[in-house]
C-alpha cells in the first residue's frame, strides 16, 4: 500500500505530510463494504470537499482571466471545465484507476476505468491536497493540470455541447426522433446518480450517467458520436 502511495505521488508531483488522507482519496467505497465506521475511510467525503474547491478555484481564475465578461457567460465556459469527463480525463492521464483501492467485484466489472468513479477519485484527490497542502496547493495542482482545458475555453475552443452536435448531425441524414430517457436514479439525494438512454427512433445509439440528468444526456450523446457513423447513423 505504501508503495502505491508513493508512485501516485510522485505522479501528482507533491509529497503528503498525512498519507492516510491520499489513501482514503484513492479509496473506492466497494474497498470498505462491510467494514465500520464506512463513510470515514473511502473517498466520497473528500469527493464532496474538492468538488467546491474545485469549483471555486476554476471559478477564481476565469474571474481574474475575464474582467469585463458577465456572469452568466462567466457560468457557462465554468461548465464545460468543471464536469464530469473534463475531471475524468485528468484521471485517466493520472493513471489513477491503477492506484485506487478498490472491492474486487468493481475492478472484475471495470471500475478502474469507469469514467464516474475516476472523476470522483480526481476530486477527492483535490480535497485532499487542499486538507494537507492548503488552497495554494489544491490551486496550483488544478491550474496545472486543468490549464488547456481553461486556456481551450477562454479561446472558444472548448466544446462538449454533444447533444446539439448530435442533433445537427441526425437532422441532415434521418427523420427519426431523438429521445432521452432516465433509466434509472441511485444514491441519496445529496449524492444521485442518473442513468440515461438515448435512442434515435426506437434504436439505443447512446447510454450516459453522470450527477444530474442534463450531464447524462450528455454522456449518452457523446458515447453515441463516439461510436461512429456505421453504428449510429
Amino acid at each position: 500500500m505504501n508503495n502505491r502511495i508513493s508512485e501516485f505521488e510522485a505522479k501528482l508531483g507533491y509529497e503528503f505530510n498525512d498519507k492516510t488522507l491520499l489513501e482514503r482519496a484513492l479509496t473506492h467505497s466497494s474497498f470498505c463494504a462491510g467494514k465500520k465506521d464506512k463513510a470515514s475511510k473511502n473517498n466520497e467525503r473528500l469527493e464532496f470537499l474538492g468538488d467546491a474547491f474545485f469549483d471555486a478555484i476554476i471559478s477564481e481564475e476565469l474571474y481574474k482571466r475575464l474582467p469585463s465578461v458577465e456572469e452568466g457567460t462567466l457560468t457557462k465556459m465554468r461548465a464545460k471545465i468543471v464536469c464530469e469527463h473534463s475531471l475524468y480525463e485528468c484521471g485517466r492521464m493520472l493513471g489513477i484507476g491503477d492506484f485506487m483501492f478498490m472491492g474486487k467485484g468493481e475492478e472484475k466489472s471495470g471500475g478502474r476505468k469507469r469514467e464516474s468513479i475516476l472523476a470522483d477519485a480526481t476530486e477527492a484527490v483535490i480535497g485532499a491536497l487542499v486538507l494537507d497542502g492548503g488552497y495554494e496547493v489544491a490551486k496550483k495542482f488544478v491550474l496545472t493540470t486543468f490549464g488547456k482545458l481553461v486556456n481551450e475555453a477562454l479561446s472558444g475552443k472548448l466544446n462538449t455541447d454533444y447533444k446539439s452536435e448530435i442533433q445537427e448531425k441526425i437532422q441532415g441524414i434521418s427523420h427519426e426522433h431523438l429521445s432521452y430517457i432516465v433509466t434509472d436514479e441511485k444514491g441519496p439525494d445529496h449524492d444521485k446518480r442518473f442513468f440515461v438512454d438515448l435512442l434515435l427512433g426506437d434504436r439505443l445509439i447512446g447510454q450516459g450517467e453522470g450527477k444530474s440528468k442534463k450531464e447524462a444526456e450528455r454522456n449518452a450523446a457523446k458515447q453515441a458520436l463516439e461510436r461512429g457513423d456505421s453504428l449510429v447513423f
